[in-house]
């Protein structure tokens, strides 16, 4: 069964970057009750995120960029471990996250493999975000990362293990690098000794 949604008024509060609204709406419960709800939206679009692994030497390669949002909710220095990402526009998700992952990491991965899509803060975010793995290696990399244009991105290589213990400890709070690893470790495409 579908519920019953009757907008009454979807209202546009800003579009300075991406789009923010209020929507009031009447929702109809399963036992005929009408609540009316009125929410703020934010639509910034759908993403797409990938993990670069390599099985042979047992290694990820993720970043580290400011991201303003996380400082202004306690982070110290903004600073967030990530999985490579980025919007889509009006791009397929695989070809979004290919031309991401070589602006961010420099790897021209080969093959690219979705793994799901996710709502990732449903309560107020439109956005859904695409997953996907590569395996890379040392001959993909044709340039050394970082962004473009007024991007500041640290390429980080590490092992998967110490990977898996930054999350462990905290140092990793991305929910996309945290779910990306832990698909990898789950499925057995990589398999950690453990660093404690």
């Amino acid at each position: 069964m579908t519920l019953k949604i009757d907008v009454i008024k979807d209202k546009i509060l800003s579009e300075n970057y991406f789009v923010l609204r209020n929507i009031t709406y009447d929702l109809t419960r399963k036992n005929g009750e009408v609540i009316r709800h009125k929410r703020e939206v934010y639509d910034r679009g759908n993403g797409a995120t990938i993990l670069l692994y390599n099985r042979e030497k047992q290694t990820v390669v993720l970043i580290r960029q400011f991201r303003v949002a996380t400082w202004v909710n306690g982070n110290p220095d903004g600073r967030l471990i990530e999985t490579c990402a980025g919007l889509l526009d009006d791009d397929e998700p695989e070809v979004c996250i290919r031309k991401e992952a070589v602006e961010e990491t420099g790897f021209e991965v080969d093959e690219v493999k979705k793994v799901f899509e996710l709502f990732m803060s449903p309560g107020g975010v439109t956005e859904i975000v695409h997953f996907f793995i590569a395996e890379y290696h040392d001959a993909q990399r044709t340039h050394r990362g970082g962004g473009v244009e007024d991007e500041d991105i640290e390429v980080l290589e590490m092992p998967f293990s110490q990977a898996l213990a930054m999350v462990r400890s905290g140092e990793i709070r991305d929910g996309k690098a945290v779910i990306l690893l832990q698909y990898l470790q789950t499925t057995g495409i990589m398999s950690p000794s453990f660093e404690r």
